[in-house]
């Protein structure tokens, strides 16, 4: 059997125990203040604190480190305003009956409706696109595995990189989302996953209610 070309793992810091739960304590208490907001300044941002972010995003892990992903950093405000036209249409759809009356009911507590300001207001739309072929280099053509679930933690590490840098942001999955491929030219191969709204909040942000009861730890974990 062919050996694997593996290196050895020379980065990874071993923290005493005490450290340990010190430093869990503290991204908790970090973490916690992450919150959704749909009211941004328009105040400018470093296209490097994007990119290094996105970096960060790229690190995750995926299927046969395939990497399934991609990423459209959207500043231009034309291309904003197309996204916001787009994404405003199709939500008009949503919200006037197509989500069906259960999905509705459950939006009422974040006040959410089919106006989407913040989709030019904010400085940065980051437009998040997962990959059926692809593999390490880029002319590659081989199957993914586990897009979704891949692409899913990329989206996670971004937006923790993001509060992290000290931005705030928003996830926008207008349905349907394919008005993205043709607006941030990707092809075929590409389906668009989710579109992030990162910038500065607004003044007068606010965070409803309902959005800041989380479950307690007895409900979304077991020990065993």
């Amino acid at each position: 059997m062919k050996a694997h070309d593996c290196s050895p793992l020379t980065d990874f810091i071993k923290y005493p125990a005490a450290e340990m739960l010190e430093r869990s304590e503290r991204f908790y208490q970090d973490i916690k203040r992450r919150h959704s907001i749909r009211s941004f300044s328009d105040k400018a941002v470093d296209k490097a604190i994007i990119e290094n972010c996105l970096k960060a995003a790229g690190t995750a892990p995926s299927g046969a480190n395939h990497q399934p992903w991609h990423f459209v950093a959207v500043s231009s405000t034309e291309i904003k305003k197309q996204i916001r036209e787009q994404a405003e249409h199709h939500e008009r759809g949503f919200y006037q009956g197509r989500a069906g009356e259960e999905w509705l009911d459950a939006l009422k507590d974040l006040g959410t409706d089919a106006n989407k300001p913040y989709l030019e207001h904010a400085p940065w739309l980051i437009a998040i696109f997962s990959q059926k072929k692809g593999g390490i280099n880029e002319e590659d053509k081989n199957t993914n595995y586990y897009v979704h679930e891949s692409v899913g933690i990329a989206t996670g590490f971004l937006i923790n990189a993001l509060h992290n840098a000290g931005l705030a942001t928003l996830t926008h999955t207008p349905k349907p989302m394919s008005f993205l491929n043709k607006v941030c030219n990707r092809g075929d191969n590409e389906r668009a996953y989710m579109l992030l709204i990162a910038g500065y909040p607004a003044e007068d942000a606010t965070v409803p209610a309902h959005a800041q009861v989380k479950k307690s730890l007895s409900d979304i974990a077991t020990f065993l």
